[in-house]
């Protein structure tokens, strides 16, 4: 088999996470979640890139999965759905006020926002340092009375500081980060659906 030393070697890595993550974090962020259910609070998801689909499909997830019938649901909401709003306000307010002008429509005291970002807010490029509007967003929460839940990689980076609760996926390369996210998202809305169930 021609790729088999390359597919070893990448399930191998993945395993690698898998004994190594943080399950004290996960086990804090599902607790967080809960109480944002049992208190009917909003629950908002950003990312950019790839996070930016993972913060979409988690959305989806702790909306659709999470229902039992005779059960109030999540009221969940991604920051990264609508296409001409984002551009309305990148030209306007500029790339760093992305999420926060959307947070000042839409939160209210006690929400939760989840943001999703492979190096947390370390690191720059050509356009400067990554994800400060994640960062911007998480603190406009944070100072507004609400919980910051962080999904990052690498070393967690800034958002590691920032977050109330922050799941590092312990690893030093994007895609596995950015795989990796997709199982704790699966994780934490099967796991919250079986508690809504127990409730």
């Amino acid at each position: 088999m021609e790729n088999e030393k390359q597919i070893e070697q990448y399930f191998k890595e993945i395993k690698e996470i898998c004994d190594n993550i943080s399950r004290e974090d996960i086990d804090k962020a599902i607790e967080l979640l809960y109480d944002a259910w049992k208190n009917g609070n909003n629950v908002f998801f950003c990312g950019n890139g790839g996070s930016a689909g993972t913060a979409n499909h988690f959305m989806c997830d702790l909306f659709k999965v999470t229902i039992v019938e005779g059960k109030k649901r999540f009221k969940a909401h991604c920051l990264n759905d609508n296409v001409p709003l984002m551009t309305a306000l990148i030209n306007d307010e500029g790339w760093d006020n992305l999420y926060t002008e959307q947070l000042k429509n839409l939160f209210e005291k006690g929400d939760v926002l989840i943001t999703l970002s492979v190096h947390g807010g370390s690191g720059r490029d050509k356009a400067g340092a990554w994800s400060q509007n994640l960062l911007k967003a998480m603190d406009y929460v944070k100072q507004n009375g609400g919980k910051t839940i962080g999904f990052a990689g690498f070393d967690g980076g800034a958002m590691k500081e920032v977050a109330d609760v922050c799941v590092v996926v312990p690893f030093d390369a994007t895609p596995h980060v950015e795989a990796f996210h997709v199982v704790l998202q699966h994780l934490i809305a099967f796991r919250l659906k079986e508690k809504i169930m127990e409730s």
